[in-house]
């Protein structure tokens, strides 16, 4: 901490110390510098982003296909696989693919959607409720937040 000084004291310090002035905050009154050794500084400050860069979580979207006439055991393993991507963070899209006149009965996929969004009420949360887009509905689930 040496005070107010003049750009060119300041500038005189930095090169007798062999090293760099570096205005830190330019919009104060009057703007504060610091004497130090650039190149260092940048290292630090890209090792310091890569820190963070590494801690974030990439939340990807896993998909889940089904048809309406899906069997008891089909249902418990597409369930099943649900659950696991909901584990590692993932969200969810679960899609109801309907095939000639099933779009006719689109009620049947419908209750199909309906108990999956109960089996997982308790882990998850439905980000977008079903709805029909031309011959499939779509629903999206995401990690309850802890």
């Amino acid at each position: 901490m040496i005070g107010v000084v003049t750009r060119s004291e300041g500038l005189k310090m930095a090169q007798e110390a062999g090293l760099d002035l570096v205005e830190v905050s330019p919009n104060a009154e009057p703007p504060v510098c610091k004497i130090l050794d650039n190149g260092k500084y940048k290292y630090e400050q890209q090792k310091k982003k890569a820190e963070a860069k590494k801690k974030q979580k990439v939340i990807e979207i896993k998909e889940v296909q089904l048809r309406p006439g899906i069997d008891e055991n089909d249902f418990q393993v597409k369930l099943r696989a649900i659950h696991r991507f909901i584990d590692e963070g993932n969200k969810v899209k679960v899609t109801m693919r309907f095939r000639g006149r099933e779009v006719a009965h689109h009620e049947l996929g419908m209750e199909v959607l309906i108990r999956i969004r109960e089996s997982i009420n308790d882990m998850a949360k439905v980000e977008n409720n079903p709805k029909l887009e031309g011959k499939q509905m779509i629903m999206v689930i995401a990690p309850a937040m802890k």
